[in-house]
């Protein structure tokens, strides 16, 4: 074996180790490079976050208004359900009391008093649905019966039970008695 003598085994490790020192510059040079790009990776997926969970409470503290809004605005029809079931069993005492004559003074009272309870309730956003010679529409009623009939197919002949909305929505469909066409 050579022996190399001190000095150039000295000046050999130092241009060695001179060689090595770019490279890891180099390393710690793409290290935080590679550290930098996560970090802003991570700063973009929180700040899309953030904005996902502000659009998110701003649709959550509108549909809670609306929902507020609803609640306000129909806040009368459990009441109004059970006021027209009333209503039924009146204009039922109505019926009977026409059989007494309508110059009965009973009956010309109870009149008056079925006006009175129709103004108010439509005051406050019911409307009855008049079923009688229309088109049967599932959304509005409630077939209880076919009956053949002068009338075309798919016409409601006669009503069982008034239905009622409340403002735009449906309170109890009407019951009715559609016509399956002539009788053959």
């Amino acid at each position: 074996m050579n022996k190399i003598p001190s000095n150039e085994r000295e000046e050999e490790m130092n241009s060695s180790a001179q060689a090595k020192q770019p490279s890891r510059a180099a390393a710690n040079d793409a290290d935080s490079q590679d550290a930098m790009a996560g970090l802003e990776a991570d700063l973009d997926r929180f700040r899309d976050l953030a904005l996902r969970s502000q659009a998110d409470f701003e649709n959550y503290k509108k549909r809670a208004a609306r929902e507020k809004e609803d609640a306000v605005k129909y806040a009368n029809s459990s009441l109004l359900q059970r006021l027209v079931s009333i209503l039924d069993n009146f204009e039922l005492g109505l019926a009977a009391a026409k059989t007494e004559g309508t110059q009965s003074p009973i009956y010309s009272g109870m009149v008056l008093v079925q006006k009175q309870l129709n103004d108010l309730l439509e005051e406050n956003g019911l409307q009855a649905i008049e079923a009688e010679d229309k088109k049967f529409d599932p959304n509005l009623h409630e077939a209880i019966a076919h009956e053949p009939s002068e009338s075309p197919e798919g016409t409601v002949i006669r009503q069982a039970q008034r239905g009622y909305r409340f403002k735009d929505r449906l309170l109890r469909p009407a019951r009715v008695v559609v016509s399956s066409g002539s009788a053959k």
